[in-house]
């Protein structure tokens, strides 16, 4: 009883203490709105965009759409005078679902779209058939004494791939192997070998890849490579495990087994995207070229045929909660002493172009720059996870304490450690050019998670944790803003 009894008072005089100090303007807290955020997450996952693809026409109309967000709020453009930051951006057009049947020697299996298989992101239009060469991780890397072509023959054939590399310890050694972990590698690599087309091992629709002339590709579910393997006598949770050991089980499968994959695509290799720029300028004349930066990626995996990629989740959710934070922060009578910059970044599916573009082209020193929050897919859950706050704690304090006294959910978070892997955030070029930099994202899923998938619909986002997560947004970063002792 005298615990709870503590406790009460504690809150009681913080509250007041915040109050008096008028550091949260409590009508604008209350103003964010879960079913102003799920109009927004609708609009960005509606078909007149497409998916957003990254370069696309249809991309640019949403970011446009997110600018004259900013602008009704009084969100100022960041970029002299525009909202925009272009860079270039190439991508393929999936115009249709193209078709793939297997052949095990005895019949032919029609392969489902998209429980089967994806047309590749960037695939060559045409045709291919022909037999199937499984070539691990597709790596040739004599200097760390590993081929996975060595002892096979892909010339004129399919190849089977693997994502990913053999070693995957965080440490120094993983640095070494990196360069080859990339899918733009692996398909050039197999090219460099012959290979006529492949099928890869990762049913994902992924634009993080590069169109090749001729070289037509498929994903593939794991339940049909594990299928091809039974056909040709093969354990392939075995082979995984070779893998994993380091050995290269490269094989060819036997003739009569092939695939036939169609493809039909357009490649447009000179477009270009955006990040979207905004900003609150800070109200303290010492402070106020100081910033703290809110971002998250506006781009999906697009469309392919007729069949659209909404990405409701991934991330039309967080670009929802940022723009959320973002109104609350221009209409708050409490303001913001330092600025505050918004990006919704385009060219993360493709590889992480636009944040990789801002962090070489900053709109703010990055030495005046006192923290970045990146949210992705931060809209199923009933909790909430924040990467770096044991490591930037004086910073994590604010969110901590927003979370604590007004919006009260499981909150984890992490010290930051080093990757010394593929970059897979947009938060780590920020971080690598030595911006203090957090992760935001849901965690205990209420409805199932459809990464990359055509089912990423509004209807698997949860309204109530979209709403604190701008909430957290607008009370943390505004605590930040105005720290006098940072």
């Amino acid at each position: 009883m005298k615990k709870q009894v503590l406790i009460l008072l504690l809150n009681v005089v913080l509250t007041g203490t915040l109050c008096a100090q008028k550091t949260v303007d409590l009508n604008t807290l209350h103003s964010i709105s879960s079913n102003e955020l799920m109009e927004f997450a609708t609009e960005l996952s509606s078909a007149k965009y497409e998916g957003r693809l990254s370069g696309t026409p249809e991309y640019l109309e949403a970011a446009r759409w997110c600018a004259s967000k900013f602008e009704e709020w009084g969100v100022k453009p960041a970029n002299n005078g525009s909202y925009f930051q272009y860079f270039p951006n190439e991508y393929s057009e999936v115009n249709l679902l193209g078709s793939m049947v297997y052949f095990n020697g005895k019949e032919k299996i029609y392969l489902d779209f998209p429980e089967d298989y994806l047309p590749g992101s960037n695939s060559a239009s045409g045709t291919v058939q022909a037999p199937l060469v499984y070539v691990g991780h597709g790596i040739t890397a004599p200097e760390l004494g590993y081929d996975d072509y060595e002892n096979v023959d892909v010339e004129g054939k399919i190849i089977i791939l693997e994502s990913g590399t053999p070693y995957t310890k965080n440490d120094e050694t993983l640095a070494k192997w990196t360069p080859y972990a990339y899918h733009r590698y692996k398909f050039r690599n197999a090219v460099k070998h012959g290979a006529a087309g492949m099928i890869y091992a990762s049913k994902l629709a992924n634009p993080n890849t590069v169109n090749l002339e001729g070289f037509v590709y498929a994903h593939v579910d794991i339940k049909v490579v594990t299928q091809i393997m039974a056909d040709a006598g093969k354990d392939y949770q075995q082979i995984r495990q070779q893998l994993k050991n380091m050995e290269t089980p490269s094989f060819e499968l036997p003739a009569e087994q092939q695939v036939f994959i169609r493809a039909e695509t357009k490649y447009f290799p000179d477009a270009q995207a955006c990040n979207v720029v905004g900003m609150i300028e800070g109200s303290d004349p010492d402070l106020k070229d100081e910033v703290i930066i809110i971002g998250g990626h506006l781009d999906g995996q697009g469309q392919m045929g007729d069949v659209m990629f909404p990405s409701a989740l991934d991330n039309a959710s967080g670009i929802s909660d940022i723009l959320g934070a973002a109104k609350a922060l221009a209409n708050s009578e409490v303001k913001p002493k330092r600025s505050v910059l918004f990006i919704l970044i385009g060219g993360e599916e493709c590889g992480l172009y636009g944040s990789e573009y801002y962090c070489k082209n900053p709109l703010f020193p990055i030495e005046k720059t006192k923290m970045m929050i990146n949210l992705d897919m931060v809209g199923n859950g009933t909790g909430f996870f924040v990467s770096g706050g044991k490591t930037h704690s004086a910073l994590f304090g604010h969110f901590e304490n927003a979370n604590n006294y007004y919006i009260h959910r499981e909150m984890g978070t992490s010290a930051v450690s080093k990757n010394y892997g593929r970059p897979r955030s947009d938060a780590s070029h920020f971080e690598n050019v030595g911006i203090k930099t957090f992760g935001l994202w849901t965690r205990n899923s209420v409805y199932p998670v459809h990464y990359h998938m055509p089912a990423d619909k509004t209807n698997v986002l949860t309204p109530e944790i979209m709403e604190d997560a701008a909430k957290l947004l607008y009370l943390g970063v505004l605590g930040v803003a105005n720290d006098s002792k940072l």
